[in-house]
């Protein structure tokens, strides 16, 4: 039956596919230089997957060697525009937050907002990628036409919407630079009425395309480089007018792993911001990527399991050898283009990550050692103030893992506050919506953060 089910998925999502040096946009390489040694004591495939790879033939790689053509293959298809497409060549003498580009893009982006705008420019900055190679960032920053009567100067809310896609036109700023009818991810309208507030509020609002340049969906390490560098780029694109100005950073879902990496990697990455980024709220977060993945592995929740490992190779193309013909073909089919509200009905079939992968029990194997060790940021000391909150009855993420994450920065001396809000992923947005903006007000206010740490 499991080998029929592979047959059926390869004839389901996969067309003809070539995999050759020109098959993605322009990208100065691999981040790492992938090895094709498999790791001291991995699993030799099992039976299904040495059936799958005896009956899938091999991708007809041209050009690059296999993993550097595989990778290059499976990366997002370029947009048209060349201000999310094009990799400057000297990315290595800007410093991290330097502004590479810019573009007005108030015209497209004043419908989407709800409230009257200033203006909305499109930042292209320097970055890092999630391995510490040069790599450059998008965001979209947006001034509200009122005037800021609050204390000190306009304060900003950096707010990671959640991208959750493998395709680099469903970016925010994206959207707001051509439109919403122009390759729409729909996830991201459900999460607009949250820049409406902030800009009601009279706060400018700087939307960050957090999954970086190779729509790394849910890597933190990149997503956290792009927000911290996403400030450093508003303050340099306006040096007089954000200054002096207080930010926040804040995300749901796949948007608080985004806030809650900026958090974490900030004291290391970004310590020129302390003082300046003053909060990190999240809700709905993802802390520990091995147990969420073995929840989601063959069951319902698997086609995002399978779209996020898939999005990770294209930071860490190490992983590549140890995906299985049948990977590789899914991997670089019109799947790499998909927004975040196709991956989940890939799920439907519970598929477990055992079909795409060459080796036995890959998510125990010594590459996801290394894997899940490379995304977890526990052992960090949060740089700045947080507000977490899960919805009790998130059936998708365990609010458990949020819970200890809070007790262990408690333990570290970071002024946290922790909510159980009602409901599931969804609802749980709804309901720890307006606390959530609250806490954020207060900090942008100047206000010091509180702390609900209990007592040690």
């Amino acid at each position: 039956m499991k080998a029929l089910l592979a047959v059926a998925f390869t004839a389901a999502l996969v067309g003809c596919t070539s995999v050759g040096a020109g098959a993605a946009h322009a990208d100065p390489g691999a981040p790492t230089n992938p090895s094709t040694q498999p790791m001291p004591g991995t699993a030799g495939p099992t039976p299904l997957q040495q059936w799958i790879d005896n009956t899938v033939p091999a991708l007809p790689y041209t050009g690059d060697d296999q993993l550097t053509a595989l990778w290059r293959g499976e990366l997002s298809p370029p947009t048209g525009d060349p201000m999310f497409d094009a990799w400057p060549s000297d990315l290595a003498a800007a410093h991290p937050g330097q502004i590479l580009e810019a573009r007005d893009v108030t015209a497209t982006a004043a419908p989407l907002v709800a409230v009257p705008i200033q203006r909305a420019v499109l930042l292209k900055f320097r970055s890092t990628s999630a391995t510490g190679t040069p790599s450059f960032g998008t965001a979209t920053l947006i001034v509200p036409a009122a005037k800021w009567t609050g204390p000190g100067t306009r304060p900003v809310q950096v707010n990671a919407l959640p991208i959750n896609s493998l395709g680099a036109h469903c970016t925010t700023s994206y959207t707001m630079a051509h439109g919403v009818f122009d390759k729409p991810n729909t996830d991201l309208a459900v999460f607009l009425p949250t820049v409406w507030s902030a800009l009601g509020q009279g706060y400018a609002v700087v939307l960050p395309d957090h999954e970086g340049p190779r729509m790394a969906y849910a890597e933190p390490n990149i997503a956290g480089h792009v927000m911290l560098d996403s400030i450093r780029a508003v303050r340099n694109s306006t040096p007089s007018e954000f200054t002096d100005s207080r930010f926040t950073v804040n995300g749901y879902s796949g948007g608080a792993i985004a806030a809650y990496a900026a958090a974490m990697l900030m004291n290391e990455y970004a310590p020129d911001l302390k003082d300046i980024l003053v909060g990190a709220a999240a809700g709905g977060l993802v802390t520990d990527y091995r147990d969420v993945a073995h929840r989601f592995n063959g069951n319902i929740e698997s086609g995002i399991l399978l779209s996020v490992a898939m999005a990770m190779t294209r930071e860490h193309p190490e992983m590549l050898q140890y995906m299985n013909h049948l990977g590789e073909w899914v991997s670089t089919s019109p799947i790499k283009d998909i927004c975040g509200d196709a991956d989940g009905p890939l799920g439907v079939a519970g598929f477990p990550v055992d079909i795409a992968a060459n080796i036995g029990n890959p998510l125990d194997s010594p590459i996801a050692d290394e894997m899940f060790g490379q995304l977890d940021l526990t052992n960090r000391k949060s740089g700045v103030p947080l507000y977490i909150y899960h919805g009790g009855l998130d059936w998708w993420l365990p609010i458990e893992d949020a819970e200890k994450m809070y007790r262990e920065q408690c333990g570290k001396g970071v002024p946290a506050v922790f909510r159980n809000v009602p409901g599931e992923h969804i609802i749980g947005f709804l309901t720890g919506y307006p606390e959530m903006n609250d806490w954020l007000s207060a900090r942008l206010h100047g206000v010091p953060a509180p702390s609900e740490c209990p007592a040690h």
